[in-house]
């Protein structure tokens, strides 16, 4: 075809060309918008039914371990709260769930939660609580493996105390103190948090 004719098509070309832009650009919103959050934290919904109350996710985030993500979590509340003080202010339920996304040794874990627990609080007051860590411990040792995809959540019920569930069935150990679950939550979102970006994710619904 002689250059003429060609050069003349060019216009045309280029409107088809945008067009068909146009459409794949509106046809991937959708998807964009659905892909807002990852994954990980799409497993915890925006808001959570506990001990019939109707609580609002305060934030959620991943747990690293240098490169590699450990679990996602989420911190479920009655309003939202900027700070671990603040959270122990609120009176009503509360629950925290996390999800695995790699396999761990349950015992593990769990002494891992009891050196956050440590870490986070005064020594005096860590040693009132340890009959409770000892409990929280055998809870974990009970499971031997969490893999990736169980969930556990530790939920605050009011005059009941925190009950464990592991996949969704509550453990039969008892933990009344409401200082065990403010120490429990001071893992995440103590002074020293076992991932600083966690703990900003999850109080992320603060003003």
């Amino acid at each position: 075809m002689p250059a003429a004719p060609l050069l003349s098509l060019l216009p045309r070309l280029r409107r088809w060309a945008l067009a068909l832009l146009v459409v794949a650009g509106s046809a991937s919103l959708p998807a964009l918008a659905q892909g807002s959050e990852p994954a990980e934290l799409a497993v915890h919904p925006a808001t959570a039914q506990v001990d019939g109350h109707n609580l609002q996710r305060n934030g959620a985030g991943i747990r690293y371990k240098a490169i590699f993500k450990v679990y996602s979590a989420a911190l479920y509340l009655e309003k939202p709260a900027a700070s671990l003080e603040a959270i122990g202010q609120l009176t009503g339920p509360k629950r925290i769930t996390v999800s695995m996304l790699r396999s761990i040794n349950a015992a593990e874990l769990g002494t891992l939660f009891a050196h956050g627990m440590e870490d986070n609080m005064d020594k005096q007051q860590f040693s009132k609580l340890i009959p409770g860590v000892v409990r929280m411990s055998e809870v974990f040792n009970r499971h031997k493996e969490l893999k990736a995809g169980d969930r556990f959540t530790l939920d605050w019920l009011p005059g009941k105390g925190m009950v464990i569930s592991v996949n969704g069935k509550p453990e039969p150990a008892e933990f009344t103190e409401p200082e065990f679950y403010q120490a429990m939550l001071g893992i995440w979102l103590g002074p020293k948090p076992a991932d600083r970006g966690l703990k900003q994710a999850l109080l992320a619904a603060a003003p």
